[in-house]
């Protein structure tokens, strides 16, 4: 299944009578503001989904800002959300899908296919005479059975053996330690190659095509098996597994990523650029 949908995709399936779980993941770090932009102007039928309670975890002291949720947990939003075994699911959030990769990556994490994430997000909806609903929308709850453990992981302790080349998602400021606006220490992991997630989109917010994405992947030698991304803390690098999965490339995450690692004292840091390094 393509990972993603257009939005002229979703108005002819929506037109045809069909009814794809429809999740709204409006969130951008630093505010809190998702439910009531939901609640502003939603695309019809779609429920809210709040990234920080049903997307995380709760941190720990080594787990990264956002760690995974807990399966049973996880499997609990779903059914929430009205998903069914049978669901098709199109997820979209009103920032270049930034945060609708997340709720696509653990969806595909805890074994369910049918997701896709609707391209150009709800910006592409309107411009394509999609109408919006206001105020809130409940779910027929479902009955959905989810797994885990289904896409590629790299945990901390597993770094020195990517076997592949290691992404850095985050802007090349943060990448070079030049400034760290989030976490405690700034820098990357050495060896990381930088590939902000932002380069995966074009000026409407919408992924570029499968061929420019994948030449830009091949770029780093991220085609190769065993490669991995990570961001601050694995949010944005869920953006780059979707992007890399549109151009049929593979790449784990490393869900803790750069605010796990800065956690451990002991943790190496680089700060200058490694492009060269092949």
């Amino acid at each position: 299944m393509n990972p993603l949908i257009s939005a002229a995709q979703l108005r002819e399936i929506l037109d045809a009578g069909q009814n794809p779980v429809l999740l709204d993941v409006r969130w951008v770090l630093g505010r809190d503001d998702g439910a009531q932009n939901y609640a502003a102007g939603h695309i019809p039928g779609a429920v809210f989904v709040d990234l920080e309670k049903e997307l995380s975890g709760t941190p720990g002291e080594h787990t990264g800002r956002h760690p995974l949720p807990l399966p049973a947990d996880f499997e609990a939003a779903a059914r929430r959300w009205g998903i069914d075994g049978g669901s098709e699911v199109v997820v979209y959030d009103d920032a270049g899908a930034l945060a609708a990769a997340r709720a696509w990556w653990l969806l595909r994490h805890a074994g369910f296919e049918r997701v896709q994430v609707l391209d150009g997000g709800l910006g592409a909806w309107t411009d394509a005479g999609g109408q919006l609903a206001l105020g809130y929308e409940q779910a027929e709850p479902g009955s959905v059975s989810l797994s885990w453990g289904r896409m590629p992981v790299v945990e901390y302790e597993e770094l020195g053996q990517v076997a592949g080349t290691l992404i850095d998602s985050r802007a090349t400021a943060r990448y070079l330690g030049i400034e760290e606006p989030v976490d405690p220490v700034a820098g990357h992991i050495p060896g990381a190659r930088n590939r902000p997630t932002t380069d995966n989109l074009d000026a409407q917010m919408r992924f570029h095509a499968p061929e420019a994405l994948q030449a830009s992947f091949a770029k780093l030698g991220a085609e190769r098996p065993g490669s991995a991304a990570y961001c601050g803390s694995g949010i944005t690098a869920s953006h780059q597994v979707l992007a890399a999965a549109t151009a049929g490339i593979e790449l784990a995450l490393f869900p803790g990523s750069w605010s796990e690692y800065c956690s451990y004292p002991d943790a190496p840091i680089a700060t200058s650029d490694e492009q060269h390094r092949h």
